[in-house]
């Protein structure tokens, strides 16, 4: 089961299916007795009576049939009031009379009361029915119950199956559910005590179970806290078919889930006599199911079938809700159908080839180096992608055909569904069902597509499907326990017009509550997770039609900046939705789980079953930090360390102190980078950095922004960050300001008393607020977002510290343009948040004269400094890592203090050896620095590629030679370099041979040297030291 690396997996029998356990015919919760009953009944008479709504004649025999007839359990009567009994009682009444007068021969009875505590519904219920229709009372107990439970505001649900003493069209079988707020034993146990149940337990819950259910509930408790996805566990009841299924998991780690299980069970004919919701003070919940078949059905036994559930269940936790689940409620597709189809639409939505012949034919006519008709050609892209096929249009299309759905389901099953029919003497379902559809080649299935589908779109989005079913090479789709589904993909459909460098590797990942991506351009590669939120509707549509180009772009930009490092450049998104924007932690933890059932190679205590891996070697993912991400980088360290990942040291930086990390923003490392450029123009330029003004995108409160105010010593005129805008022209006071960058604090809570006259701080939340120039800003948000081109943003430097990626294109560049008085509002620009600028605004800024240094460029220190991170996780074993890189109890090892330091003077040093060589090539040839930049880092990353396969590899003098160069120092004196090339993987090696060579001779002689030049470079460096 996924990150069940501290229990053992189920066991198998001789058919591959898991063990179950048997259990005595006896209840699993002591049946409520209500002693009051017939106290209880005279007063709803009593009150009935005096209503007059029943005839005086009519109230006992209606009570009567209330309380004897219907089966109701004795639960409700002592739960509820005699008020509201009896308004019960009439509501029946009153529906008994309009079946009547219908001349309808069944009774439809819906009874609900909720309050602020507890709710009780009740309705007719056939079994083995979902209801697509009415009330859906248990969804709107997931609504508003159970998808919000959480350690200090849980409600518990009990639910019975009525057994009427004489079932008929109008005496219906009911179903009831009591839901109750939980009273916990200890609403804040102890690490100790959050094992026990009877201290983490409802008071309810521990009066009414059985010491047999105490027993169970414990056991499946304690093993959702050493897991993150799912327990499962299924007991057979002694002399019965009944079958009872236990599923634990965290709260709030899925939305829907108690509804969504009872369409999985109806699909193959079972029901519920009674099912439990508990939750714990811990932070579980358990939910216990009584299933049965329907009686007469010639559905699959529920001997077999059980197990099909079960294996189902992982898929339903992972995504109880979709927009196809109506299929599923009315049996046209089986969960697997509904889940893949589901996640073939989000595929299409994001790779469907919507741009044409057209806008190919158009990419041939114009010139990509000309910033102009580069934009034409980004905008046509964006609009053509907007506007063609939305996200409802292509859903449409896909519901018009559940059967093609069927069809490419099966042939993605045939590739990726492993039956252990070996040793298997009866097939599972899942494999009995895919002999069942058509088996058709990839071929045929497109011939199928053409011929059912009306029109080319239609055709276009079932391609889509085929084009996903061919790039999978490995998924968790069905493992039996997970909580995302996660797939690798074959990047080679991307089309290269659009994504003119290859990626290496690329993930995609599904849960309830987000999406994402993890793209490569090489196989060693490190990158940051980012999170991405959504403010609202607009801001969500705007940022799933952008993910992937987004991510695409971020990665590519960190294979540039990753130039000075072994490693090249990775990204990983994760899109929040909609109605999800507060479960970041939720959806990086399932996020890293699910990537990691990919990346554990074999049959291991976390994946119980063998994927089919199309692959066909290791991969090994290396995490960084990134927005909103930073604190969750020890959670994902220690959880592949559970999950028994050998790369566990190394596989996130950022990790706090004690785990062995350098946190970037504790020692500024990503500023350090930043900041040496803009010592560096103030050096070029003669300039005094006390004198120098500045504007800041990036808060106090950021990585970046809070260093960058500790770091400089200018007159800061202007900081926004995601609070509003904080604005002085004589220069905000730098006192105040650092007191919020060492708080980390957003400019809202900046003291507006240290503001001078012509000063101001607009918050998001303001409006109609009036500048000191008399402009009225209507709207507080507008301001933040566009302050960066209002004419108030001016100053000799501008440093975004922040902000959306594109947030100046062509499309509002010129506003940077003219400060009015026809110069541009910036002199000096260093880009130290990724890709704040489009590649033509940087062009066209340059042509007017500004000095602007881009984001591969500047924004390289963090990387560096993850890198060498990561370099002495490899280099140490446990032990010594343990001692020399971990601080304990705020004890410092000298080691660690000494390595940081180390750590920032490479940092310092290689920001400052590119900016001297960007502009020395900019002073010699004029190229723009944003052009040369890139030229630099392609020809570095070439160059760097090149090396690692030439003989100077093979030549161990200069491999020793330069390797003693590239490896710092303090691991070279502490372990020898022998220990280190023993230790460190050698393509890893390689990797750090080709950086230090490629960048060093880069550097040195500029992108195009001449022949002579690496012999020259070599000859001078290290022939003679190898001699």
């Amino acid at each position: 089961m996924t990150g069940a690396t501290l229990a053992p997996p189920i066991p198998e029998d001789a058919n591959g299916l898991p063990n179950s356990h048997t259990i005595d015919n006896v209840d699993g919760y002591n049946a409520t007795v209500f002693a009051g009953k017939s106290e209880q009944m005279v007063k709803v008479c009593e009150y009935l009576e005096q209503s007059g709504f029943i005839p005086q004649a009519l109230v006992q025999n209606e009570v009567d049939w209330f309380y004897g007839n219907l089966g109701i359990d004795d639960f409700y009567f002592a739960m509820e009031s005699v008020e509201t009994i009896a308004n019960h009682i009439m509501s029946l009444y009153g529906a008994k009379i309009l079946a009547f007068t219908k001349h309808e021969n069944a009774l439809a009875v819906n009874l609900e009361k909720e309050s602020e505590d507890s709710s009780v519904y009740i309705h007719s219920s056939t079994p083995g029915v979902s209801q697509i229709q009415g009330p859906q009372f248990e969804k709107r107990i997931d609504e508003q119950y159970l998808d919000h439970s959480s350690a200090s505001q849980a409600f518990r649900v009990e639910s019975y199956r009525s057994n009427p003493t004489a079932a008929s069209a109008m005496t219906p079988q009911l179903r009831c559910y009591f839901v109750t707020k939980c009273n916990f034993v200890n609403p804040n146990p102890t690490a100790e005590e959050e094992t026990d149940i009877t201290q983490v337990a409802d008071q309810n819950f521990l009066k009414k179970a059985t010491e047999p259910t105490l027993k169970i509930y414990e056991d499946v408790m304690r093993n959702v806290l050493q897991r993150t996805g799912p327990v499962i566990e299924m007991y057979e009841v002694k002399g019965t078919r009944e079958r009872r299924l236990i599923i634990g998991y965290r709260q709030g780690s899925t939305q829907g889930f108690f509804s969504a299980m009872s369409d999985l069970y109806h699909y193959y004919d079972l029901y519920s006599t009674r099912k439990y919701v508990e939750q714990f003070s811990n932070g579980v919940t358990i939910m216990g199911l009584y299933l049965n078949p329907v009686p007469n059905t010639r559905a699959i036994p529920i001997e077999h079938s059980i197990y099909q559930v079960m294996k189902e269940t992982s898929l339903l936790y992972c995504l109880p809700t979709t927009p196809l689940q109506e299929f599923f409620k009315t049996n046209k597709l089986s969960v697997q159908e509904t889940v893949y189809g589901y996640v073939c639409w989000i595929f299409a939505q994001h790779f469907l080839n919507r741009l044409g012949k057209e806008y190919l034919s158009l990419t041939s006519l114009l010139d990509k180096s000309n910033p102009l008709h580069e934009e034409v050609l980004t905008t046509m892209k964006k609009r053509l992608r907007q506007d063609t096929f939305t996200r409802e249009y292509i859903l449409d299309i896909i519901k018009q055909y559940p059967d093609l759905i069927k069809l490419l389901y099966a042939n993605f099953a045939t590739v990726h569904y492993v039956n252990q029919r070996e040793a298997s003497i009866q097939p599972t379902i899942s494999y009995q069902r895919l002999r069942t559809v058509e088996n058709l080649s990839t071929e045929q299935l497109s011939k199928k597509i053409k011929s059912v589908t009306s029109n080319v779109h239609e055709q276009m989005v079932f391609d889509a499907f085929l084009i996903f079913n061919k790039a999978v090479l490995k998924t968790n789709f069905y493992q039996s326990t997970k909580v995302a589904l996660s797939f690798r993909l074959d990047p080679s459909f991307l089309p290269e017009i659009e994504y003119p460098t290859k990626l290496f590797g690329m993930f995609l990942v599904v849960g309830s509550e987000f999406r994402g991506f993890h793209l490569r351009f090489r196989d060693v590669a490190r990158g940051g997770i980012r999170i991405i939120r959504s403010r609202n509707r607009e801001a969500y549509s705007i940022n799933q039609r952008t993910l992937f180009d987004e991510n695409y772009a971020l990665a590519n930009t960190q294979q540039r900046k990753n130039k000075d490092i072994p490693e090249g450049g990775s990204k990983g998104t994760i899109l929040l939705d909609i109605f999800q924007q507060d479960k970041a932690l939720v959806a990086f933890q399932k996020y890293v789980d699910s990537i990691l059932d990919l990346l554990i190679v074999g049959e291991t205590m976390g994946i119980k079953e063998p994927l089919v891996d199309l692959s066909g070697k290791p991969e090994i993912l290396f995490f960084g930090p990134d927005e909103g991400t930073a604190e969750y980088m020890d959670w994902a360290s220690q959880h592949a360390r559970k999950r028994n990942a050998s790369f566990w040291k190394a596989f996130t930086t950022g990790k706090s102190q004690s785990l062995g990390g350098i946190p970037h923003d504790t020692y500024g490392m990503t500023t350090r980078s930043v900041h040496q450029y803009v010592l560096g123009i103030y050096r070029t330029f003669g300039l005094e950095e006390e004198e120098v003004t500045k504007v800041q995108t990036g808060g106090p409160d950021g990585d970046l922004g809070s260093n960058e105010i500790k770091i400089s010593k200018d007159k800061t005129v202007a900081v926004v960050d995601g609070s509003g805008v904080l604005y002085d022209a004589d220069g905000i006071d730098r006192e105040e300001l650092e007191r919020l960058a060492h708080s980390r604090l957003m400019i809202n809570n900046f003291d507006v008393s240290k503001l001078s006259e012509r000063g101001f701080r607009v918050l998001v939340d303001e409006d109609n607020v009036t500048l000191f120039t008399g402009e009225v800003v209507e709207n507080g948000l507008q301001f933040r977002n566009t302050f960066h081109v209002h004419p108030l943003a001016s100053a000799s430097v501008f440093v975004p510290c922040g902000g959306r990626p594109e947030s100046v294109d062509l499309s509002n560049v010129q506003q940077l343009l003219d400060n009015g008085e026809g110069s541009p509002k910036f002199k000096y620009i260093v880009e130290g948040a990724n890709l704040f600028f489009t590649q033509e605004a940087r062009l066209r800024l340059e042509r007017a004269g500004v000095v602007i240094f881009k984001d591969a460029s500047a924004n390289k220190g963090g990387v560096t400094s993850s890198s060498l991170e990561v370099l002495a996780a490899l280099a140490f074993n446990d032990e010594e890592f343990e001692e020399h890189m971990c601080v304990k109890d705020g004890e410092v090892p000298e080691f660690y203090e000494a390595y940081v330091k180390e750590v920032q003077e490479i940092i310092e040093r290689n920001a400052a050896v590119e900016f001297e060589a960007l502009w020395r090539e900019h002073t010699k040839t004029k190229i723009p620095i944003s052009i040369l930049s890139d030229d630099l880092s392609i020809a570095i990353v070439q160059l760097n590629e090149q090396l690692q396969n030439t003989g100077l590899w093979e030549n161990t003098q200069v491999r020793h030679a330069v390797l003693s160069k590239a490896f710092p120092k303090l691991l070279l004196e502490k372990l020898g370099l022998d220990t280190l090339l023993e230790r460190v993987p050698e393509n890893y090696v390689k990797a750090i041979f080709g950086a230090a060579l490629a960048s060093q001779f880069v550097y040195k002689y500029g992108p195009h040297p001449d022949h002579f030049a690496f012999f020259d470079f070599m000859r001078e460096n290290y022939y003679t030291e190898s001699n």
